[in-house]
């Protein structure tokens, strides 16, 4: 077991750990953004309290949560690792090699975008799945937890809508950044198919971003 630990130890096996992870977590951002889309549906919340109900009691599901977690784990602990390498690593020569002219921005400040999301991440959570899960929420027409009217009240509060748009923002540009390079850690990496992963990449990354932004800001200025 002493190699496995000292691979995943070392700065390309975190990376691996990174983008495995990353990539899970993109998968989980599709499947949450297609159950939130029920926020759309003129009906009183009614089918948006059915998918919240369905997420919070089925027994699959809740096990899943569990690899979720540790998803979310890893990723943020991995990162704050190679963060932390790096910028050792740098020392005064990284002051002088002019990083601007070598990488995107995005590229160079992962670090600040990731640290936005974890805030954003902590007060999400707090609002919406503890008092969801451990909360008393009144129930709807259908004997649900009304989470819909929770949904609601949170998105006419203007600091928390800014903040999920600053969100979104600085999880676009993580993206951006974050896909392709997964691929290429994981060995993905060639002159005919990076440019196509990265165009996925781009897409992904504004599109997803994009919806979930329209949802706060669908309901502060239209409802």
């Amino acid at each position: 077991m002493s190699w496995i630990s000292k691979t995943f130890s070392s700065s390309i096996g975190r990376k691996i750990i990174m983008a495995l992870t990353g990539l899970f977590l993109c998968s989980f951002l599709v499947v949450h953004l297609i159950g939130n889309l029920q926020l759309f549906k003129d009906d009183g919340g009614a089918a948006f309290n059915i998918y919240s109900h369905f997420m919070g009691t089925n027994p699959i599901i809740r096990t899943l949560e569990w690899g979720l977690v540790l998803g979310f784990g890893f990723h943020i602990y991995e990162a704050l690792v190679l963060t932390r390498r790096n910028q050792t690593a740098r020392g005064i020569g990284y002051v002088e090699s002019r990083p601007s002219q070598n990488s995107p921005w995005q590229a160079r400040n992962m670090g600040l975008l990731g640290t936005v999301i974890l805030v954003f991440l902590l007060v999400h959570l707090y609002n919406f799945f503890w008092r969801a899960r451990f909360g008393d929420l009144d129930p709807d027409i259908n004997n649900n937890d009304d989470l819909y009217t929770l949904v609601v009240s949170s998105f006419h509060q203007w600091w928390y809508v800014l903040l999920y748009v600053l969100a979104q923002v600085a999880l676009c540009y993580h993206l951006i950044h974050g896909f392709h390079s997964a691929f290429q850690t994981v060995g993905l990496n060639h002159r005919k198919y990076t440019p196509a992963i990265k165009l996925v990449g781009y897409a992904f990354s504004v599109v997803v971003c994009a919806g979930f932004a329209a949802m706060p800001l669908y309901f502060y200025f239209l409802k």
